[in-house]
């Protein structure tokens, strides 16, 4: 089954369950071939002044996290690891006011996205500027990301909910769509809130963090 026939079936999943449940497992879609079209049919874009281009939009910056789950045997081959998992993500939108939607973008190589999917939940965080070695943290794959970070669980997912957020969004996965080398994963809101603060957000921008000044 290719990988659009793997989103439909994940999307099929949820359907036929209904509205999902937090704690439903969704199917993460299998990782290892990336190639979104063929040879011939690429456009003649350099990716890496792609990447230039795009870097001048500057965005905020997310800490996505989902609880622990049972160890076994992943739909990919893998063992999950056990311990709560996240990933720091910057391709973060809302979507929907009604229902309440989000989305994420996450690449297919991400060791983390399987465990979310198993998990069928998550929590966004959004990172204030003073957060940007928090983020570094959790940019960094196979280490524990978690050691020595102050969290409590979100209300509904339980997902981890980091100390000194600007704000958290707690969502049940609602659906995965393909998007070339990435998934968009839409999350339905559960729960949510705010520090109530004036905290400035961490931005990223050219490659680099940065926040608003004046």
């Amino acid at each position: 089954m290719g990988h659009a026939g793997m989103a439909a079936a994940a999307v099929r999943y949820l359907r036929s369950a209904g509205a999902p449940e937090a704690g439903g497992t969704v199917e993460p879609l299998p990782r290892p071939d990336l190639r979104a079209v063929g040879d011939d049919e690429r456009a003649p874009v350099d990716p890496l002044e792609f990447r230039r281009v795009l870097g001048h939009f500057a965005t905020g910056v997310t800490v996505v996290t989902a609880p622990a789950v049972e160890s076994g045997n992943a739909r990919d081959g893998g063992t999950l690891p056990a311990g709560p998992a996240g990933f720091a993500c910057q391709s973060f939108c809302s979507l929907s006011l009604d229902p309440p939607l989000i989305a994420f973008m996450v690449a297919r190589t991400s060791t983390t996205w399987p465990r979310i999917a198993r998990a069928g939940v998550f929590c966004v965080n959004v990172l204030g500027a003073h957060q940007g070695d928090l983020c570094r943290g959790f940019a960094v794959s196979g280490s524990d990301k978690f050691a020595g970070v102050a969290h409590e669980p979100s209300p509904v997912s339980g997902s981890p909910r980091l100390a000194g957020a600007t704000a958290w969004i707690d969502c049940a996965i609602h659906a995965v769509h393909t998007g070339g080398d990435h998934l968009i994963v839409v999350g339905r809101v559960e729960a949510f809130g705010a520090s109530g603060g004036d905290d400035a957000p961490l931005l990223f921008h050219r490659g680099r963090f940065g926040r608003f000044t004046g």
